[in-house]
């Protein structure tokens, strides 16, 4: 039977879904949610789904095309970041793909849906899940894919740009495609410190993915799109499916996304704060926190502790990251969220920690 591996489903236990108080903290959605624009955008859309969305996305990539300051033919939209990246393994047919351990988990799903090997650059604990310039030496001719995702889920680690450079370059050298995954590269404060978006005109063999669905708190309408200078590309990615992969509904949220530059603002500001304060309580708490940059922290509890479980039991959904290659029992990824919710996630695992942890153990 098909098993679901990520996080946000709150639909498996009826009780939660229909909870008010439930807290899912599996997903690293926005917490400031659905921005005002957007949610005029999508009921003034309604009206337009009596006709077929625009094949092209012609209106959301010119928006896009204006924003990044790059030619709209540049741009390719999907039904999500996960649509593009099926696509883009459909359209490379790569025989071996490099992904990272732990990394998220479609890369490898992607890949293997196109008929690819799966290589993988596993990432250390006492280099705190960094990547190091070791990758480099796995970057062989034989392989003929790499997937790198910055900041990496779930450890949240940010690549040094130097190497990140040194990576495309040795890529471009091999003829290998490079796809970077940016979608949580948006929560970034210092983003441009990190982003390749400047170098994709200089090396076609470049593919940044991105997506609307965590920035703008949009993962129920589905959009993400993706970038690079190879036009070959871009045709293949057409091909790969069907015409209307992004509705009406989704191409207006887009585009009165890109307005959104104050909610931009805000939300970086925010999870800053807040991912600060969720590290100095899970601390108190005896967790180890790997300090990451994005909209998530990735935990470990000793003793194996089984905090879904538990939490669930407060209505409370944290990511069991133990099915993560690279990762085993024990490691665990929650979200940042406004500070009324992390508040109530610290209390009731301070309360756990106090009364049945102790029994757990002993």
């Amino acid at each position: 039977m098909y098993r679901y591996v990520h996080g946000g489903d709150i639909y498996s236990d009826p009780s939660l879904k229909c909870n008010k108080d439930m807290l899912d903290y599996s997903a690293n959605i926005n917490p400031l949610g659905i921005p005002a624009g957007v949610r005029r955008a999508l009921k003034d859309a309604i009206a337009g789904c009596v006709n077929y969305p625009d094949p092209f996305c012609r209106e959301l990539r010119d928006r896009l095309s204006r924003y990044f300051s790059l030619p709209a033919e540049m741009f390719y939209c999907g039904n999500g970041a996960a649509d593009v990246l099926f696509r883009l393994m459909t359209a490379l047919q790569p025989k071996r793909t490099l992904v990272l351990a732990p990394t998220f988990a479609d890369y490898e799903k992607a890949a293997l849906t196109a008929g690819s090997k799966i290589d993988y650059f596993t990432l250390q604990e006492k280099d705190e899940f960094v990547v190091t310039s070791e990758i480099l030496k796995a970057i062989t001719k034989r392989t003929e894919m790499v997937v790198l995702c910055n900041p990496n889920n779930p450890t949240g680690k940010l690549m040094d740009k130097a190497l990140l450079l040194e990576i495309l370059q040795h890529c471009k050298e091999l003829h290998i495609p490079l796809l970077v995954d940016e979608c949580f590269l948006d929560f970034v404060q210092d983003r441009e410190n990190y982003t390749l978006i400047d170098q994709l005109t200089g090396y076609p063999n470049l593919i940044i993915l991105k997506a609307f669905t965590k920035i703008f708190a949009i993962p129920g309408v589905r959009l993400g799109f993706c970038l690079t200078s190879d036009a070959a590309l871009i045709d293949k990615l057409y091909a790969s499916g069907q015409d209307w992969n992004v509705s009406a509904l989704a191409q207006a949220a887009g585009i009165a996304a890109m307005e959104e530059t104050d909610y931009l603002v805000e939300t970086r500001e925010l999870i800053a704060v807040e991912k600060a304060y969720l590290i100095t309580q899970l601390r108190l708490i005896k967790l180890q926190v790997f300090e990451g940059a994005a909209n998530y922290l990735l935990i470990k509890t000793t003793h194996n502790y089984p905090w879904p479980e538990k939490l669930k039991k407060h209505h409370v959904l944290i990511r069991d990251c133990s099915n993560y290659h690279g990762l085993s029992e024990g490691y665990y990824r929650i979200a940042v969220k406004t500070r009324r919710d992390n508040r109530k996630l610290i209390k009731i695992m301070k309360e756990l920690v106090k009364h049945d942890m102790f029994n757990y153990i002993n």
